[in-house]
């Protein structure tokens, strides 16, 4: 193998790297934006029943079930899926962060621009 064949061989796995920290990226951003759809799917859900009798009918799908509960049993679910939820995005957020900081010191460091398509 000539010099020229490892320094491609350098080159073709820089840029597949780069395309992975870049993959990485748009799947974490793509599941953050998915959860925020979930958390404000469940901030108007908790919005509508809050004022409602506790001793209301309502229905619930779960795992492709439907089922009859009252606003009592469901309200407090619903509250703690939003609060798992926003946990989940705030922990993803880091992540995304972090990663980005990783992709931003591996471009510096082997010299590597993005170029705008």
């Amino acid at each position: 193998m000539s010099s020229s064949d490892s320094m491609r061989l350098g080159e073709q796995e820089l840029r597949l790297a780069a395309n992975q920290f870049s993959n990485e990226l748009k799947a974490v951003a793509s599941k953050i934006g998915e959860l925020e759809l979930q958390l404000d799917e469940h901030n108007l859900v908790i919005k509508t029943m809050s004022p409602m009798a506790e001793d209301r009918k309502c229905f619930r799908l779960i795992n492709g079930v439907l089922v009859e509960r009252t606003v009592k049993e469901v309200l407090p679910a619903l509250k703690t899926n939003q609060e798992g939820i926003a946990s989940t995005i705030e922990q993803l957020t880091q992540q995304y962060k972090a990663k980005d900081k990783e992709f931003s010191e591996f471009r510096t460091k082997h010299h590597i621009r993005i170029a705008s398509a």
